[in-house]
């Protein structure tokens, strides 16, 4: 009986004027959210309460991870845990001894440089995240650019880039990655299996065109070896035996990403189990940690994850999925195509995030469709990790990373990086971003086009 009064609710909410409500909580919250003209955060939860206050959601829905619906625990914990984390890890100073020992091996060349923090940003940015990255490496950026006497923004334009290419590489790089890794219960391996290659192919075209984009910004200065190398790094480590301890803990939790499958363990259980240990032996209170966790963000995520939910009960995503069956007609090569360039192009308009979070449920009811027979023999996940399914999921991941970069609100990082430049007196302006990161943004999906033809698609 129970289960009837269920399905007759759910029948209920897949009714034109549900439809019309849910869908219009969604546009209404997407729009303030991409126009920026309330905080995101407050947009989410606020739309995310919508739709659980209006009966479209229900309590137990919301916070109940299922296929494609419900709040994403593993996401939520697995950035808490990372959080936690590189926040004490940072108090020993060592992403500012990287950034310096980095100019200095530059030796004054603008370019060497500027190549060098890239390497160092898009590195970091695949092992940690890389709106924590950019946190840490664009302070020290105006400094070297100073020394340099240059503008700093060339510099902070090429870092926003490695940021979103690298964090491309890996489940805990971007949070679209980590979002999919959890809708399609994928693990660390295979990120770093299916985008690692294509990633570094991006990153040696990039850097090639970042010399030919900025050549009358990075000439050498006279002079500016020697002030470079006044710098003194060892200076910057500040608690050499917490080094110690946070480093150690930091490899464990990687180790952990890359065993984890084996020990059938989530992404989410080795992040927080690593924030704990690091906890548990340094003598830092918890509340300084925890006051510097990005809290806002988290919310943000719970409040969209209510909001897609509310989209899937009344059809809106099922519905989505059918046009975009039948616009490729049921051609997953077209279908991985089409996902690349509109993810590509959406996440440059809107923030890669919300966008994400409405394409997971979406490729989701695309397998369901296709092998709608299969899941009562092979399970839910065999019918998500199916052959032609996969290269869909690589393709959304490339799409909204690497779209990104197209404008200064396409990602979290690039937002970050702009109120940075902004207080310390560079503004980066729309305009001025776009005329380098749209081309950028072009190259590498035109690269990872390619990348799905030849390894997926052929």
């Amino acid at each position: 009986m129970e289960h009837e009064v269920a399905n007759h609710a759910a029948d209920t909410l897949r009714t034109l004027p549900w439809q019309l409500i849910a869908g219009g909580i969604f546009v209404v919250a997407y729009t303030f959210i991409a126009a920026e003209w309330i905080h995101k955060t407050k947009v989410a939860l606020a739309g995310g309460c919508a739709m659980m206050l209006l009966g479209i959601v229900s309590h137990h829905q919301a916070f109940t991870e299922t296929a494609g619906t419900g709040v994403s625990w593993n996401t939520i914990f697995l950035l808490a845990g990372m959080m936690i984390i590189v926040n004490i890890t940072k108090r020993t100073g060592v992403f500012q001894w990287i950034a310096i020992r980095s100019a200095k091996l530059g030796r004054g060349n603008p370019f060497a440089i500027a190549a060098l923090l890239s390497l160092v940003t898009a590195v970091l940015s695949a092992f940690l995240d890389n709106v924590t990255t950019v946190l840490l490496i664009a302070p020290v950026t105006f400094f070297i650019a100073e020394a340099l006497s240059s503008s700093p923004l060339p510099f902070l334009i090429c870092e926003i880039v490695a940021s979103n290419i690298g964090g491309t590489a890996t489940l805990v790089g971007d949070p679209p990655n980590i979002m999919i890794g959890s809708a399609a219960r994928l693990g660390y391996v295979p990120f770093v299996a299916n985008l690692t290659p294509v990633v570094l192919v991006i990153l040696a075209v990039y850097l090639l065109t970042v010399r030919w984009l900025f050549r009358k910004e990075f000439v050498p200065k006279e002079g500016a070896a020697e002030e470079i190398l006044k710098f003194d790094e060892s200076k910057v480590i500040t608690d050499v035996p917490l080094l110690k301890r946070s480093g150690g803990v930091l490899l464990l939790t990687l180790v952990g990403f890359v065993l984890h499958g084996q020990f059938h363990l989530e992404p989410a259980t080795i992040a927080l189990a690593g924030a704990a240990l690091l906890l548990l032996i340094t003598h830092i209170e918890p509340h300084e940690v925890l006051e510097e966790v990005e809290w806002p963000t988290l919310f943000f995520f719970i409040g969209l994850f209510i909001m897609v939910t509310g989209l899937v009960n009344v059809g809106l995503i099922e519905m989505m999925a059918a046009k975009l069956l039948a616009l490729t007609k049921g051609n997953t090569s077209a279908m991985a195509y089409l996902i690349l360039w509109l993810s590509a192009f959406a996440s440059a308009i809107v923030d890669n995030i919300p966008f994400v979070a409405t394409m997971n449920p979406l490729v989701i009811d695309i397998a369901r469709t296709l092998h709608e027979g299969d899941i009562a023999t092979h399970g839910w996940e065999a019918v998500v990790h199916a052959k032609e399914i996969m290269p869909l999921w690589w393709a959304l991941a490339l799409g909204a990373c690497l779209g990104g970069n197209g404008t200064i609100i396409g990602a979290s990082a690039n937002v970050i990086v702009a109120g940075i430049a902004e207080r310390n007196g560079f503004p980066l302006s729309f305009r001025h971003f776009l005329k380098y990161g749209m081309l950028l943004m072009i190259e590498s999906v035109i690269i990872s086009h390619i990348y799905l033809w030849l390894r997926y698609l052929r």
